[in-house]
């Protein structure tokens, strides 16, 4: 999903339940190239996304498969850290030589297609070369905006509480679906007085976090051409951040730092924190307890402003090869074959015939897809709120902005007044 805090966490990400950039590594099966045709009519698309060895080796597998299935379309790759592969891509882009189809996310599209970078798949979607039919949750209205298909899911992934399943237990907690803000703040004293640990890990910088609770309340943090909340608004949450730390609620964020890249459930400075629900993994590896996933707080006892986010793939305006990129996506999305090789690398899987033919067999991604049924199930999950042009650097300066907030190097209204000029600039940009 988007950067957050949780891109520093996604640097640190190997396994299966990984959702972002880990290592800087080369290409394993080549890159660049011109994505030409060959004399015998054979296509090479370049295929460019963020991520690690284990992704790069499970997609070159699903690469191998699209390969021997279209025998006259050969992909090239390219991956990089998350940084690095904006950075790349970027220059790319300025260049007029961006890959044919690479990995998006949401807060990207509406910044590429005003730069007229991304094709609008819905000529292919109309041609039969791509398939937008079996998506889980809606998901195939991830990647519209204004009408045009912009990108294609191939995962997906909610927020969520995570938590030390057994120091919840000692503190008499027990977070259950509906559960308010109240009971929250609540449980977060309890855990304070009978365990001795902090309840959560902080809410700073949890942009995410802080869009669903603005949209449990009639607002969200973005609108189509701007930011949908007020400084007050930001003032009132980051305030409420800062009290939790003073009361022993929330993790003092010197410590919090002082442990990383480790996080601080796992390093049992506090019981739990938001992430992003397929992020999960990381705490089993990293911890020696049992954690597990609980329901976002409300605001009123139903809503949580839940939405099923994603990473997708997108295609280039540029390419010469529209066709064979729109059956690569839909290859890469509908496969039952690539589901198992991927697993829940890239989230759980967006398509119904990809997600039935990945069973999970550990408890971990066993807990992933329960918890995502259960949303599914309470019938909280709502459309994503649009993302504006500049929407990337707003969530980039959100974060480091409340990193500073956290440490004390800046107080609250400094904060949030830096927040909004920045956020001013980017959106105007």
């Amino acid at each position: 999903m988007g950067t957050s805090r949780n891109v520093e966490r996604r640097t640190i990400l190997k396994a299966a339940g990984a959702t972002a950039a880990t290592l800087g590594l080369a290409a394993t099966t080549g890159c660049g190239g011109d994505g030409g045709t060959s004399s015998d009519g054979t296509v090479t698309i370049r295929y460019a996304w963020w991520g690690a060895e284990d992704r790069a080796q499970r997609i070159n597998k699903t690469i191998a498969l699209f390969e021997k299935k279209y025998p006259k379309i050969k992909v090239k790759t390219d991956f990089q850290p998350y940084t690095d592969f904006w950075k790349k891509f970027n220059t790319q882009a300025s260049g007029g030589n961006p890959p044919d189809v690479f990995q998006n996310a949401v807060g990207f599209l509406r910044k590429y297609d005003a730069k007229n970078v991304l094709l609008d798949l819905k000529a292919q979607v109309d041609a039969g070369n791509l398939s937008m039919d079996g998506f889980r949750a809606g998901l195939d209205k991830f990647g519209e905006i204004d009408g045009k298909l912009l990108g294609v899911p191939v995962g997906s992934n909610s927020m969520a509480l995570v938590i030390d399943k057994p120091v919840y237990t000692k503190a008499g907690v027990k977070p259950e679906q509906g559960w308010t803000w109240d009971d929250f703040d609540a449980a977060m004293k309890k855990i304070r007085d009978r365990t001795g640990r902090a309840g959560d890990s902080g809410m700073y910088g949890v942009m995410y976090l802080y869009d669903l609770y603005l949209r449990q309340n009639g607002k969200a943090f973005f609108t189509e051409d701007g930011l949908g909340f007020t400084e007050a608004d930001l003032t009132q949450w980051w305030t409420k951040a800062k009290k939790g730390v003073e009361e022993g609620v929330y993790a003092d964020a010197k410590k919090v730092a002082q442990v990383k890249p480790k996080s601080a459930v796992s390093a049992e400075i506090a019981a739990g924190e938001f992430t992003w629900d397929n992020f999960t993994v990381r705490y089993t590896s990293e911890g020696k307890s049992e954690y597990g996933l609980a329901p976002i707080p409300t605001t009123d006892g139903k809503k949580t402003g839940q939405y099923l986010g994603s990473l997708m793939l997108s295609a280039s305006k540029r390419t010469q090869h529209p066709k064979e990129v729109a059956q690569f996506i839909d290859f890469m999305v509908h496969d039952p074959e690539v589901a198992k090789i991927m697993g829940y690398d890239r989230g759980v899987p967006a398509t119904q015939a990809q997600y039935d033919a990945f069973k999970p067999t550990d408890e971990v991604n066993k807990g992933i897809a329960a918890y995502e049924e259960s949303l599914v199930e309470s019938g909280v999950l709502e459309p994503i709120t649009p993302h504006p042009n500049g929407a990337d650097i707003c969530e980039a300066a959100f974060l480091r902005i409340a990193e500073e907030l956290a440490l004390g190097t800046r107080s609250v209204d400094e904060a949030v007044k830096q927040f909004f000029t920045e956020s001013k600039t980017a959106l105007v940009a």
